[in-house]
C-alpha cells in the first residue's frame, strides 16, 4: 500500500499493489463511489482477500482462532480482533488464540471474562 504522495502523478488518490496479481490499483472507486473515506485502503484489502484469497502487498491481518472449535476470523486492526476473541471466549467458554501483526501472540481465556457482566 502506498499513500497519496506516491500515487501516479501525485493525484492524491491512494494506491494499492499486489505482486501476486501483478497489478496496482488507484482507490478512486472506493473513495468516490463507495464513500469509504479514510478506510478506503482497508475496504479494498478486505474485498481483495474475499475475491482472491490473499491480501494485497503490505497488508497483514490479525488472526484469531478458537482453540476448541473451528471458529476464527481475520481483522485488519487489533481492536476488532480483540473484541471478537473476548466475545467468543465469554460466550463459549473457549480459549482463543490472538496472533497480531506486531508480533502479539496472546491467549484470551474465558476465565478473564467471568467478572464482566
Amino acid at each position: 500500500m502506498t499513500d497519496d504522495a506516491s500515487a501516479p502523478e501525485n493525484s492524491g488518490v491512494p494506491t494499492v499493489s499486489c505482486t501476486r496479481c501483478d497489478r496496482e490499483w488507484e482507490l478512486d472507486h472506493e473513495l468516490d463511489d463507495l464513500h469509504a473515506g479514510n478506510r478506503a485502503v482497508e475496504q479494498f484489502a478486505l474485498d481483495h482477500e474475499r475475491h482472491t484469497g490473499h491480501y494485497p502487498d503490505d497488508v497483514t491481518p490479525w488472526i484469531v482462532h478458537c482453540q476448541h472449535c473451528p471458529d476464527g476470523e481475520q481483522f485488519l486492526s487489533e481492536r476488532p480482533a480483540r473484541r471478537w476473541a473476548t466475545t467468543h471466549a465469554r460466550h463459549t467458554r473457549h480459549t482463543v488464540h490472538l496472533d497480531g501483526t506486531d508480533e502479539t501472540d496472546d491467549l484470551v481465556s474465558p476465565e478473564a471474562n467471568e467478572s464482566q457482566p
